[in-house]
């Protein structure tokens, strides 16, 4: 067998020095990006959606609360005869409701409007607007914060009602800055990292987390249904709704899995509440109509949104 030259040996040695250091500074690199997912796992990542955190947890202020606080009962009237006449885009009242006879949840003497939802839900997060929209017709908020479904789940901009926390394993996270003279507004979010996807767990988890015994009453309530199907799950007043009144993802319909609304900031989403001069508007107001005119019969009609002729000519068409 031939022998190589030492010259031949010479190079061949440095040619696998070379590649050792050349492996060794692979390796280096990938363990530093491994640590630096490690040290920030909540950085956005170049993904098919939008993967924002940003300023979520991050109150409204008080130009964005009062274009939900102060939102004009003529833009519920305009949207819910819009929805009558079927001139929407958007799929409103896409989940049939349980009419609860004489049954609401009432605390302190009022009836309530229970929420059981999860941060990370992408129909959560497009309802919270709608539902927000619809309360204000009955109170208002104090505090409202920016948040988003979860990167899994389509990264909406949305509205949380509390600080959540986005980054624990599990959770739950109650109540709200919410005040009524008509009504209770007991609210509930499954918590989960928010760069996941969608994450729920069964309604006797809610009840085994609740932090006082309003909250404890107002899961069991729910849970004792049994018309639990997945989130949103809300009760207003009489009625049961199994899903979400509304499926408003922006101004066209997508062509592609990324919602246009994805695309979107806070600022922009609630500009164009205020606006309401486009079919994203149109259909989150139309939605939060159907939530009133679910609730309004508890309240015999009493609120002065009860008496615009869209809502009346809503709850018969409804049978409410």
């Amino acid at each position: 067998m031939a022998r190589r030259s030492s010259s031949a040996k010479v190079k061949s040695l440095v040619r696998q020095k070379n590649y050792y250091k050349a492996s060794t500074i692979i390796l280096l690199i990938i363990v530093l990006v491994l640590a630096l997912a490690l040290i920030n796992p909540f950085k956005p990542q170049k993904l098919n959606f939008g993967s924002r955190l940003t300023n979520i947890d991050a109150p409204f202020s008080q130009q964005y609360l009062s274009i939900i606080n102060n939102a004009p009962n003529s833009y519920f009237n305009t949207a819910a005869l819009k929805l009558l006449n079927g001139s929407l885009t958007d799929e409103i009242l896409d989940t049939p409701p349980t009419a609860l006879a004489n049954k609401p949840f009432t605390v302190n003497g009022k009836p309530s409007v229970i929420y059981i939802g999860a941060i990370s839900c992408v129909f959560c997060g497009e309802n919270r607007w709608a539902m927000a929209l619809a309360l204000s017709r009955f109170g208002n908020f104090s505090n409202l914060y920016e948040g988003y479904s979860s990167f899994g789940d389509h990264d909406l901009p949305t509205i949380y009602w509390i600080k959540d926390n986005y980054t624990t394993p599990e959770g739950v996270g109650f109540g709200n800055s919410y005040n009524s003279k008509y009504i209770n507004f007991i609210s509930a979010d499954y918590e989960s990292p928010i760069v996941d996807g969608f994450e729920v767990q069964p309604l006797s988890y809610f009840v085994s987390q609740a932090p006082n015994s309003t909250y404890r009453s107002a899961m069991s309530f729910m849970n004792s249904t049994n018309d639990f199907q997945g989130t949103p799950f809300t009760l207003w007043g009489n009625v049961i709704v199994p899903g979400a009144t509304g499926i408003v993802f922006g101004n066209t319909t997508p062509t592609t899995p990324t919602l246009p609304l994805t695309n979107e900031t806070h600022a922009q989403v609630l500009l164009q509440l205020k606006n309401f001069n486009d079919q994203f508007a149109w259909g989150e107001y139309a939605a939060a109509d159907v939530y009133i005119a679910y609730l309004c019969p508890t309240l015999n009609n009493t609120p002065s949104v009860c008496q615009l002729p869209g809502i009346k000519a809503l709850e018969a068409k409804m049978g409410l």
